[in-house]
């Protein structure tokens, strides 16, 4: 049975199909995958591994002859059509979990991060700037007797707020259910209000797309640290800009952008944002992990068996 990676990924989940007997081809470009190249995969390939930015549309998938199962190498899964996938008689699996310690992490070095102007003061220093102590030099954001507000409590979610346990915080959260779980549950619009930091955890759905506009921003308290490591499009960017310019968000941490890999250049001039390029579970184990995990639902399905992680079910 022959598979497709649309990107290259850690060898470990190549290598565990190939030693199985599959034939795996594994597309040597960098950049995004061109979508008639998806179309041939989808009518030559049993399997396809699919990225995160890999467009796999009603219009894509309605070419699709061959392919069983689309396991996609993120947790996320919104650059699928999944109930049009199932329609085609396709499986579609993530990568939930094994990422989930990594991408809090991230959220969390972020928040540390744009709140104490770590990256600014940096440049600062590296450029030469720093003649010695001063008292008002770059002054930040403390979490001391800090309210962090959390949108979305999913794994990545509580895994964000078990790593603030050791700080002297309020965790409140929204959420669409209430969670058995030792944090306030509040409504988003007092979220919005009581919160000295947000941090956004919910993946990208038509209900969280423009999730924060303008309209949201300003029911924020003035000066709070913003932190998106999640999906761009949940935030308007250009909403968030002005609320950056205008000091309702003092300082912001951002992994993911609505137009990605498009960034705004305004965005990018801004010294009171800390920008990454999408790196949320750029750790070796995560990666590793999320390579075998891809590699074992390919497996399980082409095998006749369950998938291990399935986001739709045929």
């Amino acid at each position: 049975m022959k598979v497709f990676v649309t990107k290259k990924i850690p060898e470990i989940g190549i290598n565990y199909l190939k030693e199985r007997g599959f034939e795996v081809n594994v597309r040597e470009e960098e950049g995004i995958i061109p979508d008639n190249q998806l179309i041939e995969a989808l009518k030559k390939y049993d399997g396809i591994i699919s990225m995160l930015s890999d467009n796999l549309s009603k219009e894509v998938l309605k070419h699709a002859e061959k392919t069983r199962v689309i396991s996609n190498y993120a947790v996320g899964y919104n650059n699928i059509d999944v109930e049009y996938a199932r329609e085609k008689g396709i499986i579609v699996t993530n990568t939930p979990d094994v990422l989930t310690y990594a991408t809090a992490e991230l959220a969390f070095g972020l928040m540390l991060s744009a709140s104490r102007r770590i990256v600014e003061g940096d440049r600062f220093t590296r450029e030469g700037k720093f003649k010695g102590w001063e008292p008002l030099l770059f002054l930040g954001k403390t979490l001391d007797n800090a309210t962090v507000g959390i949108v979305g409590m999913g794994r990545i979610g509580q895994k964000f707020a078990e790593m603030l346990s050791g700080f002297n915080v309020k965790i409140i959260y929204y959420s669409k259910t209430k969670k058995d779980l030792p944090y306030k549950f509040v409504d988003f619009e007092t979220l919005l209000k009581e919160s000295d930091l947000i941090s956004l955890h919910l993946p990208l759905t038509k209900e969280s797309k423009h999730m924060f506009t303008e309209n949201e921003f300003e029911k924020m308290k003035d000066g709070v640290v913003f932190i998106n490591t999640a999906r761009g499009a949940i935030v308007k960017e250009s909403d968030l800009i002005k609320a950056l310019k205008k000091g309702k968000i003092a300082f912001a941490g951002l992994d993911v952008y609505e137009f990605e890999p498009e960034i705004s250049d305004e965005l990018k001039k801004m010294q009171n944002v800390v920008i990454l390029p999408h790196i949320g579970s750029a750790t070796e184990k995560a990666r590793n992990d999320m390579s075998m995990l891809v590699a074992k639902n390919i497996e399980a399905v082409l095998r006749g068996g369950k998938a291990i992680t399935p986001v739709n079910q045929v």
